[in-house]
């Protein structure tokens, strides 16, 4: 089996929101996808020490932008749904 081998620390950069710069943006998406992939790989995590906090962390950090973004969507998705009732469309 392979070892988990981490090059360095990642921890989020900035929220999308405020990262402008493509290598925050790449940075902060690359963070999240370890994160999903290490929980996939699934055995013998320790959340509570090692490497097990910090990917706790991401993992919780990547459902909470999914969330806010399918929040958003369901907005923009009711107006243009409202929109079109408006237009008799």
């Amino acid at each position: 089996m392979a070892t988990k081998t981490i090059a360095r620390p990642r921890t989020p950069v900035a929220s999308e929101d405020n990262a402008q710069d493509p290598a925050d943006l790449l940075e902060n998406t690359l963070s999240q996808l370890e994160a999903l992939l290490w929980v996939c790989h699934g055995e013998d995590i320790d959340w509570c020490s090692g490497d097990g906090p910090r990917q706790l962390d991401n993992l919780l950090w990547l459902a909470a932008e999914l969330a806010r973004k399918a929040g958003e969507l369901f907005q923009l998705s009711e107006m243009a749904r409202r929109g079109a009732l408006e237009t008799g469309g």
